[in-house]
């Protein structure tokens, strides 16, 4: 399975203008640059913690994804938060696979700043033998 393709293929991951920075079994890392749209409000104290967590889902899926071969939906997504991040601060996660068993997965994640600085962590159950996507949608 081509990752950077299947990144690019959803119209959500090409507004958000996430990329597959870095891909290994089991291994990735996905850069999020910042954008205007992610603050969580007018006065840009933060941005929202909607945008972080949706990251988080991204990576470990994507990680699960590169050690399986196959689509990886989550089941389950947690998310710590450990502090702020402020206005035009871009961030970089880096996801990797826990478990890769045949029916259910576990991948974790953690955000950082550019400057390294980690701002959140999470943990994703993943679907590893999931029917197709489309026909789930309903």
């Amino acid at each position: 399975m081509d990752l950077h393709k299947k990144l690019r293929e959803s119209p959500y991951h090409r507004w958000l203008g996430v990329e597959l920075v870095r891909v290994d079994a089991g291994d990735v890392e996905v850069r999020l640059p910042f954008r205007e749209e992610f603050l969580g409000s007018d006065d840009r104290v933060n941005m929202h913690g909607g945008i972080i967590s949706t990251l988080a889902d991204i990576t470990t899926c994507f990680a699960m994804m590169s050690s399986t071969g196959g689509d990886a939906p989550n089941m389950n997504l947690q998310v710590d938060y450990l502090r702020m991040v402020g206005p035009d601060t871009d961030l970089i996660a880096r996801g990797r696979t826990v478990k890769a068993g045949r029916s259910v997965g576990v991948a974790d994640v953690e955000i950082r700043t550019p400057s390294g600085r980690l701002v959140a962590v999470g943990r994703s159950t993943l679907a590893n033998s999931a029917p197709p996507r489309e026909t789930l949608a309903g």
